[in-house]
């Protein structure tokens, strides 16, 4: 691939305007030299204006979503693409949330631009343990964790039940739910579904990735060994 569409791809610019910064002289190589449109050099000995290049196609990323933002390229208030450079957002192929968190729900939230990856991530095949703490209006009754697990549960405009999930009671208000699916709102549908309200929901972990000392809004790429995690089991 031309180095002006591969830079144009990741988001950096149209053509003709990544064309331009060529001839300006803003796409060196690590060691300062001016690149050409017509060199042949790895993506990784590419920089402009000093700085590496965003990953290439195919990347996948993880970000701590705060409360506040939308899983959407468009809504009224906050989503989540202004949390990365402008230039996510015009990646070709497109970068996308891997399933979603609402607005009030925080945690771990995946984005790729590699379809086939987002596929088998929420594939229900792939049964991909997802982790929430919640915390609740009302004192847990004692027979949601049995209610939960027998794959029995059906939520309400619903027309199958609800595969198997775990629900482990730190106390009277605070539970942890891992589910193996990802229905719409999922985990405050089935706490409604026992008569109770989930006040606040956090993804903690997505099979064997956590966000480890991530802060809200704060995202990294992910790498080889991660991608391993994703796919191994769930913390016990």
């Amino acid at each position: 691939m031309r180095l002006v569409k591969l830079i144009a791809n990741l988001g950096y610019g149209s053509r003709k305007q990544v064309a331009l910064m060529f001839r300006e002289g803003r796409i060196t190589d690590p060691q300062g030299e001016v690149l050409y449109a017509d060199d042949k050099v790895s993506h990784d000995q590419i920089r402009i204006d000093n700085e590496p290049l965003d990953p290439p196609a195919g990347m996948l990323l993880m970000l701590h979503k705060p409360a506040g933002y939308t899983c959407s390229t468009k809504d009224p208030g906050a989503v989540v693409y202004e949390l990365f450079p402008p230039r996510y957002l015009q990646r070709s192929p497109v970068l996308s949330t891997v399933g979603r968190l609402d607005r009030d729900t925080t945690g771990l939230l995946l984005l790729t631009d590699d379809g086939a990856l987002l596929h088998r991530i929420v594939h229900p095949k792939s049964q991909i343990a997802k982790i929430y703490a919640a915390t609740l209006a009302r004192d847990l009754r004692g027979d949601e964790a049995q209610i939960f697990a027998s794959g029995e549960l059906l939520l309400e405009s619903e027309k199958s039940p609800l595969a198997p999930a775990a629900l482990e009671v730190v106390d009277s208000r605070h539970a942890r739910l891992t589910l193996t699916e990802g229905r719409y709102h999922q985990a405050r549908r089935m706490f409604a579904a026992v008569g109770n309200h989930v006040e606040t929901l956090h993804r903690s972990h997505v099979g064997g990735l956590d966000l480890g000392d991530l802060a809200p809004g704060q995202w990294r790429p992910l790498d080889a060994n991660d991608m391993d995690r994703l796919f191994g089991r769930p913390p016990a």
